[in-house]
């Protein structure tokens, strides 16, 4: 009987653990199934559901397709990762589409149009661009010795997912019943179930545990394993404290009252905010990003309102608002090369940016 190939060893650990990752970063498509069928009316559920199944089968056939487009210079191991958070990515930008498409045949031919461009001409370029290692934000970019910040997709994901969620639904306009004739006023319309918007946040929250933690890539180098756990504790701990500190918030400006799909997009919000720097921040840096997240979803959510733009799953609050916050934060609370721990250092310039440590 031959010895063991640790190297050959190394390389299967790696893959399996990029496949489980993925598996469970695949269940997401059903947690956003469930957050959003709980959070729309009933009338809405049976094309929510579909429109979930296209997600699922157009961004694996077009991902499968164009996955070259995205990488043109990586490994397998690093391919194989990025096309498994390709599902992720179909969810978020889609979650408008879901839920303000009528059942209507031409509108229905361009959600899927919608679907295909986004996965195959917008995420690869923007995939590229930061993950890939010959992606200019990456490792080419115009400036000096630093490349952009985002471990595990708070703007190539997130950023980009709201940026078209927010577009979605400024171009399908309000619902017909947003406007309560009575009032005289735009009022948020209540979804139908709250088992099934709960069960699909708590979905949602444990696919993170993988989205981020899985963003390693490997698992058998050294270091790798403290890493992972490092990205799912601070993504546990940023996901928290925005959610306690959005409910808190809520509950003193809406006349002592709870709302559960809130909490449940308030801890997203703090997740996705972590996703830039999970693996290099410290646990209260987690808090603190977290902390802020909060207040960050509450006032997207509100401004997306106020303006009249009828987002019922706060998707754009979610995901831009978050990520977008998660890009700025991390730069600020990098443990090693963050504004916060080296003041000498130019500040305001590279909030975007990493300093390259090769």
């Amino acid at each position: 009987m031959s010895g063991i190939d640790t190297s050959e060893l190394a390389i299967n650990l790696d893959q399996l653990f990029l496949v489980l990752m993925g598996a469970i970063v695949y269940l997401m498509q059903m947690g956003f199934g469930f957050l959003e069928a709980g959070a729309v009316r009933s009338k809405n559920v049976t094309n929510i559901l579909m429109k979930n199944i296209l997600d699922s089968a157009i961004g694996a056939f077009w991902g499968l397709l164009t996955i070259g487009l995205m990488h043109l210079h990586t490994e397998l191991t690093q391919t194989l990762h990025r096309l498994l958070q390709l599902h992720a990515d179909n969810l978020p930008r889609e979650t408008i589409g879901h839920v303000v498409f009528p059942v209507c045949v031409l509108r229905f031919i361009a959600y899927i149009v919608y679907c295909i461009l986004l996965t195959t001409i917008v995420y690869p370029i923007a995939s590229h661009w930061v993950w890939d290692s010959k992606g200019w934000l990456n490792a080419e970019a115009p400036w000096d010795n630093v490349n952009f910040l985002d471990f595990a997709g708070s703007s190539v994901v997130h950023c980009l997912g709201g940026t078209a969620a927010f577009f979605g639904a400024l171009a399908v306009g309000p619902r017909k019943d947003l406007y309560n004739t009575v009032t005289e006023r735009n009022e948020r319309i209540k979804g139908h179930s709250v088992p099934l918007a709960v069960l699909g946040g708590f979905i949602l929250i444990f696919g993170f545990f993988a989205f981020n933690g899985g963003s390693q890539l490997t698992i058998t180098a050294p270091g790798d394993g403290e890493v992972v756990a490092k990205a799912i504790k601070n993504t546990v701990l940023g996901g928290l404290s925005s959610g306690l500190v959005a409910i808190a918030i809520n509950y003193v400006l809406h006349d002592r009252k709870f709302s559960l799909l809130l909490c449940i997009n308030a801890n997203l919000t703090g997740m996705v905010a972590m996703c830039a720097g999970c693996n290099a921040v410290e646990d209260w840096s987690a808090i603190v990003i977290g902390i802020i997240a909060g207040p960050t979803f509450l006032a997207w959510s509100t401004l997306i309102f106020k303006v009249g733009i009828d987002d019922p799953l706060d998707a754009v609050a979610v995901h831009f608002g978050g990520g977008l916050w998660g890009i700025i934060a991390a730069p600020i609370f990098h443990k090693e090369v963050g504004i916060l721990y080296n003041w000498g250092q130019p500040g305001w310039p590279t909030l975007p940016v990493e300093h390259n440590r090769r």
